[in-house]
Formats: structure tokens, sequence, C-alpha cells
């Protein structure tokens, strides 16, 4: 199955086949675990190696590779993401463990291509390797059972490490979040729902999260790359992490700044996104809200009522927004400036007395901007 993130309201999937789920990095990186501490306890790798995840579920995992040598044990574990399109499908999540001296606890390090926390605002306190909660607590729930099983303290060092992990994490949201060197060991459940919306709303609340916690009260969310480029060319003041890659999820966006606002926020977005962030929608997908033709039609008889009647037939017969747009311009009506005042409207009802100015910046699918609002 494709998927496209665009700023046209063209993207979505390309067939209709049932999905398949897949398994996170937190889950990956248990079994690694697991696998590894067996073989250091025992001598053996167990392969299948089935770990129990935290509402459950008991997936086996296979071994891609493994070692044990000097006092030390490595598993590896090729990432199955299902069907959802996440850049980590198909890596090697590889995990070394290791007995330290009594007393020094369970110790989790960060191996070559998974990341170091640098910032505050996230889960994880700036110095740690890039390993959220859950799977932390997976890890050190299959540690202590483990040691616990043999008689020995669990007095372990755990390195978690992706296999080009660092060229990886380019193509994530880590490095404007303030995470260096690679990627994040992510996931609450341990499975992967393809196309869930979690893990995409996840990453804009942890950037809100990094802002405010660098005292930011400017941020901006952008539908697709081209408004982005558009965003930074109006506010080229504002540092990396003021960019939050909103996508479709303006909902996830809008809601999460309405508990933890900042000063004020830039929506950015392409004319057909914006359109159905206009009509109320917060998921922009061209699967899950779809631009409403009458909507603009009505949005042209309220701003140029002498021509809306000639234009009426055009407008709710068009195919595409960009079409209306298209008529719209050649008419001389600003139907996107109607557009952006209305999803700014839109945008405060969701954030309702939060203290928080929002501004609209409406752009065509090259990123010229063609209106803003407020």
């Amino acid at each position: 199955m494709g998927f496209n993130r665009s700023d046209d309201g063209t993207d979505g999937p390309t067939d209709r086949r049932p999905l398949r789920r897949g398994w996170t990095t937190g889950a990956c990186a248990t079994a690694a675990t697991k696998a590894a501490l067996t073989a250091l306890l025992t001598g053996e790798f167990p392969d299948p190696v089935e770990i129990v995840l935290p509402k459950g579920e008991t997936p086996r995992f296979a071994l891609n590779r493994h070692e044990l040598q000097d006092g030390q044990a490595m598993a590896a574990i090729v990432k199955d993401a299902g069907d959802d399109p996440d850049v980590t499908h198909l890596a090697e999540i590889v995990a070394k463990v290791r007995f330290e001296a009594p007393g020094s606890g369970i110790v989790f390090a960060a191996g070559d291509g998974v990341g170091t926390v640098t910032r505050a605002g996230l889960p994880i306190p700036p110095g740690e390797p890039a390993i959220n909660p859950v799977p932390r607590q997976m890890m050190r729930g299959v540690v202590e059972a483990l040691c616990a099983e043999h008689g020995r303290p669990a007095d372990v060092t755990v390195t978690i490490g992706v296999t080009g992990g660092a060229e990886l994490a380019e193509k994530t949201w880590n490095p404007r979040l303030g995470i260096v060197g690679g990627l994040s060991i992510l996931g609450t459940t341990g499975v992967v729902h393809p196309f869930s919306c979690s893990a995409w709303i996840h990453s804009i609340h942890r950037g809100i999260d990094v802002a405010r916690a660098a005292g930011l009260a400017h941020v901006v969310g952008a539908t697709g790359s081209a408004s982005e480029s558009a965003a930074r060319a109006l506010y080229p003041e504002l540092p990396e992490i003021a960019y939050l890659d909103m996508g479709d999820f303006a909902g996830g966006l809008l809601k999460y700044l309405r508990a933890r606002p900042v000063e004020r926020l830039t929506i950015a977005g392409g004319f057909a996104k914006l359109t159905k962030l206009a009509q109320g929608a917060m998921d922009l997908h061209s699967g899950r809200s779809q631009v409403d033709f009458a909507f603009l039609a009505g949005l042209v008889r309220a701003v140029a009522p002498e021509r809306a009647v000639a234009l009426e037939p055009a407008i709710l017969s068009a195919n595409t927004a960009k079409q209306v747009l298209d008529l719209c311009c050649a008419e001389g009506i600003d139907i996107a400036a109607a557009v952006g005042g209305r999803a700014r409207v839109a945008a405060q009802t969701i954030l309702r007395d939060a203290p928080v100015a929002v501004e609209i910046v409406v752009t065509d699918r090259e990123g010229t901007v063609l209106a803003r609002a407020g």
C-alpha cells in the first residue's frame, strides 16, 4: 500500500486490501534483550523468542543474528511494521547485555543508531538514551524476571542500537526534537496498527513539549513541506523546534495546545487541506475528510454575492478544490482569504478559551502564500 503526504489533499491509500499489523521498536528491543540475556545466563539463544506485551499478547520474534563472547551477549531482530508506513520497517534492532558490579542495577545505554536526548520537554531527560518509558519498563521486566529465575541480582547494562539508525533518523522528527545521533525506541502497546494516528500525534505532542520547555512563544504547524517552507520564509527567525510537523492532524495539535498553550500559533497549509479545516474537520487526511463544494459555494456567495449565482454550478460540479480556487482567482474572488478566516474560527473553536493567538496561512501547491488570516 502506498501513502503520500502533500498539501493538495490528494494523499491516501492506493488500494483497499486488509492491512497487516506490526511490532514497535520497543517490542523488538525487548525481545532482543530477552534473547541476549537468556544466552548470557544459559549459553543458549532462544529462537524464536517470546515476550509478553503490555496488553497480554505474546508475539514471537525470530533472531536475525546473535553472538555470545567475552561476557557479553548480542541479539538482533528485524522489525516488521506490518503495513504501516514506518521509517523503521525492516530495520535491525540490536540488544547487547552484560553483567555489572553488584548494586549497579539496570542501566540503559544508546548503541549505534539510537539517539541521545539533548532538550528538555521529552519523556526522557536530557543526557539519557532515547528509549521511551514503556519500552524501558518492558525490558526492565524481562531482565528482572530472568535474573530472579536464575538467582542473580539484576545488575545489567542493556545497550540498544539500530543498524543504520543515524541515517534513518534524518527522515524523522528526532533532529527537530533535539534527539541526536539516531532513532528513538518507541511504543506503548508493542503493536503497530497500520496508518495509526497515534505515533504522528505523539510526535506533535512531544514537539509542543520541547517548544514550551525552551520558552518559545510562537510555534508553527504545517500540513506539508510546501506550506512549511512558506512559513519558514515568513518567520526566518524562528528556531527549528518551533516548526511542528502537524500533517493532517490539526485536531491533535489544537487539543494539546488547549491544555498546554503557547502565546502564538501559525497553521500553514494548502488550500484544499485548510478548506477542510474551515469546514470543521480536525483530521485533514483525504481518506477521512472531504472538501465540501457546497461549503465553498457558500463562501463565494458571502464574499461575491453578485457573481455567486453564475459561478455556483461550476463550483458544485468541480472535481477538486484547486478547480474552485482557479475559477475564483480568474474572477478576482479572494476565496483563499475566506477559507483562511473560517479555518481560523474553526481552530479557535477547538482551542476554546486557551490563550493562543491563531494565524492561518493559506498556500497553493507550490507554497506561494495566497492569504493570511489573523
